[in-house]
């Protein structure tokens, strides 16, 4: 059987028709096929190990969520702060990060995807190593400052880089990555605090947070390996190594062709003042209506994914635990153990759904899962603390809620963010989402131990739920389903009719030039 090729305009969300036509197959193409299938295989293992190298930063994310829930149990008595500084400890991370989020944008626009993605591992990696060093309170709070904004530029960047070099039916998948790692390196945070509890206060902390330096040697390593985002390639017209570049990650010439055309389209080489940073921002601060209906989604989800309390329950957990009852250090550090497993499993459920089943589905089924657990979890601090039943029952909810939030919002709000915005302004734009992450995230941790003082801890978690609750109606509303489209084909789902038909004539009229030239 053969296949022949027909191009059809319409511009973007076009698609290629193939007309079936019956012949035999010859030797040669048997074996042209064969090593076709060869080339296929050889390629999703090349953009697997991309995703994976650009997702390492948020290891050290997840590590350091993860290993200061239980260090500040130790730094607590070794520097003798109170419960406000241990909030400020906690929480400045989250708020200093939007500082590299928002320089994030500018920064991958300039020196591309690939090496900010280094400089992001610099920047933690010297934080980390004044935190676990510091003698004061003092050097401790310059080490998170830095750390701080190390994490804000790694955890805008990744889902970018790997949209950008990801083909549209397996995106999803590998867009969360990042949060598979951040999931694994909470994990390995809780495993850390477990394992070195038994230490002297004085060096027990220490270790913990200077054992989170390990992944920056793997990120620097890795940085000679990863290739630059051939969309940003185009954007700088390097043309010829976003070529080089999309014949790795594409199963063949015709189709790294292909792309290579598309990208440039929606690119708009021939115009670069649209890429002029002051044209940008002023695009996004005065938006146009698809413009503005992207915003709204990707900056939504964003502060959704914080504002229902995931990081409290990560942060807070050993003290969620011992009001439910808990007693004992090592107790309360095993418990939060099962919470790391929990939520990394689950993490791993979503890969596996996300491209198969869409993202909207997966997003009712978290946030409605998160809504119920919320729930229970005040049910349970408020009438059933420190009895058995009421201890089960909040372990329960606590691993129902970030088993909810790992199967749907916690990665499919880093893949819709960096897959909904044009090139033109995807950097910019993911940055600004990522900052509403972190400051959303940020004030959350800060004031948990305040709010919770102010009205007990089952009420914050009550509250929690009702978000949660508008999270659902949010998701309904506001979010399109990205399944199975490109980069391009899904700008057109925020433009109305009208500028739909627009924008397939222009897109027409470019495509018939480049063709002619």
């Amino acid at each position: 059987m053969g296949l022949v090729g027909v191009q059809g305009n319409g511009g973007v969300g076009s698609k290629t028709k193939y007309i079936r036509m019956t012949s035999d197959l010859t030797e040669a193409e048997e074996e042209d096929e064969g090593g076709l299938q060869t080339s296929n295989y050889d390629t999703k293992k090349y953009i697997i190990a991309c995703a994976i190298f650009a997702s390492l930063n948020s290891v050290l994310l997840g590590y350091d969520i993860g290993v200061m829930s239980g260090a500040v149990l130790f730094i607590q008595d070794d520097l003798k702060i109170t419960d406000v500084q241990v909030e400020v400890l906690v929480g400045i991370l989250s708020i200093i990060s939007l500082l590299g989020s928002l320089a994030g944008g500018k920064t991958s626009d300039a020196i591309g995807r690939k090496w900010t993605i280094g400089l992001a591992a610099i920047i933690f990696q010297t934080g980390g190593a004044v935190m676990a060093l510091a003698p004061s309170f003092k050097v401790l709070m310059i080490g998170r400052l830095l750390a701080g904004v190390g994490i804000g530029f790694g955890v805008m960047i990744a889902p970018v880089y790997i949209a950008e070099i990801s083909p549209a039916i397996a995106r999803g998948s590998l867009t969360s990555f990042p949060e598979i790692c951040i999931n694994l390196g909470i994990l390995l945070g809780y495993i850390s605090n477990y394992a070195f509890s038994g230490l002297p206060a004085h060096i027990s902390w220490r270790i913990m947070l200077g054992v989170g330096l390990l992944p920056s040697v793997v990120i620097a390593v890795a940085l000679f390996f990863i290739p630059e985002s051939p969309r940003w390639l185009v954007v700088q017209n390097r043309i010829e190594e976003a070529r080089l570049v999309l014949l790795k990650i594409n199963a063949s010439e015709k189709e790294a062709e292909e792309k290579l055309q598309e990208i440039q389209v929606a690119a708009g080489s021939a115009n670069t003042e649209n890429y002029e940073p002051k044209a940008v921002w002023r695009e996004i601060f005065c938006p146009s209506p698809p413009v503005r209906r992207m915003l709204i989604t990707g900056c939504g989800i964003q502060c959704f994914q914080q504002i229902t309390g995931i990081d409290t329950t990560v942060y807070y957990s050993p003290t969620i635990f011992k009001n439910a009852g808990i007693t004992g250090k090592s107790e309360v550090l095993a418990a939060t153990v099962a919470v790391g497993f929990t939520k990394t499993l689950f993490i791993l459920v979503a890969i596996m759904l996300i491209d198969k089943l869409g993202r909207k589905p997966l997003l009712y089924a978290s946030t409605i899962g998160m809504t119920v657990s919320l729930f229970s979890l005040s049910f349970s601090l408020a009438f059933l603390s420190h009895a058995k039943i009421g201890i089960t029952l909040a372990i329960i909810a606590v691993c129902g809620n970030v088993a909810s939030f790992s199967v749907g919002i916690g990665p499919i709000c880093w893949v819709l963010t960096s897959e909904i915005f044009p090139l033109r302004l995807r950097a910019q734009a993911s940055a600004l989402g990522a900052v509403g992450s972190r400051v959303s995230s940020g004030v959350i941790s800060m004031t948990f131990l305040s709010v919770s003082e102010a009205i007990t801890v089952a009420g914050t978690f009550f509250v929690f739920g009702v978000i949660s609750c508008s999270a659902v109606a949010f998701v309904h509303y506001c979010v399109p389903e990205t399944k199975g489209k490109t980069l391009e084909e899904i700008e057109v789902l925020f433009q109305d009719k009208d500028e739909l038909q627009e924008n397939e004539v222009e897109m027409g009229d470019v495509e018939r030039l480049m063709q002619k030239s």
